[in-house]
């Protein structure tokens, strides 16, 4: 009994997380592109888009909002998605299946994973943003707890939505493919590389369906000045909306990761 509760789900998920974040530090190159990738961005667009999109407000900070929350969908969503087909492919999971690991243990390792890599990228941005471009940071302690549930919940909601979805791809070597435009369109309908509200209505309207939207709408409340505000759709920052919406998709990312989850093609 004391052998079954030391090795518990959350515990094994721990050790999982562990071994997650040192294997992806042995590809160098998913960890320059995934890590370093946002900032790169950050530089050519501050660099090319200097003008003011609003009275004390730069292109630059409004990017670096929507750049935070758009890695927490390519750490989360769009690597796992890739990710686990490819790890199914080696047999990866097949031989964890025959461990004692469970999937919710599967699930907590991946997390950890998206988490860390997140916390790094997000970081690098804020640091590049204040050094190289004057980025104003938050300033109140509500904005930085905004900030943090916002992390929070965009990296679970991002874990499981990836994690369901990598049912969806026949094969990790078709994964890319299949993913890498989605994310690409979400992030140019949710406003990360362009103003949003400057987006046609209907662009607006399929980009209020999905999460990331609301991730940028809430990164913005948290960087932007509050007269910005009012050039939102609904003229206001939505802060309760915003956390309802994601609660919901990780409710739905959940239940469909838990149902959808294979150890192995069938």
């Amino acid at each position: 009994m004391n052998k079954v509760n030391k090795n518990g789900p959350i515990r094994l998920g721990l050790l999982r997380g562990k071994i997650e974040i040192r294997q992806f530090m042995r590809q160098r190159e998913s960890v320059v592109f995934t890590l370093l990738f946002p900032v790169i961005l950050l530089f050519i667009f501050g660099s090319v888009f200097k003008d003011k999109i609003a009275p004390g407000v730069s292109f630059s900070q409004y990017f670096v909002a929507g750049m935070i929350a758009s890695g927490l969908v390519n750490s989360g969503f769009q690597q796992l998605a890739i990710m686990i087909p490819m790890e199914r492919d080696f047999g990866t999971l097949k031989r964890l299946r025959g461990t004692p690991m469970s999937p919710i243990s599967y699930f907590i390792g991946k997390s950890i994973l998206v988490t860390a890599s997140m916390l790094v990228q997000t970081f690098a941005l804020l640091l590049f943003g204040a050094l190289f471009f004057k980025l104003h940071l938050p300033h109140s302690v509500a904005l930085w707890w905004r900030f943090t549930w916002l992390i929070i919940l965009g990296s679970i909601a991002s874990t499981v939505l990836g994690i369901a979805f990598s049912a969806i791809p026949k094969n990790g070597r078709g994964a890319s493919a299949v993913v890498s435009p989605i994310v690409i369109i979400l992030q140019f309908l949710s406003g990360v590389f362009f103003v949003f509200s400057s987006l046609p209505k209907w662009m607006q309207q399929v980009a209020a369906i999905f999460p990331l939207k609301w991730l940028t709408q809430g990164m913005r409340s948290v960087f932007l000045p509050q007269s910005f505000a009012t050039k939102e759709p609904a003229h206001s920052w939505e802060t309760n909306r915003i956390l309802t919406i994601l609660v919901i998709w990780i409710v739905i990312g959940t239940f469909f990761a838990i149902r959808s989850f294979r150890w192995s093609e069938k």
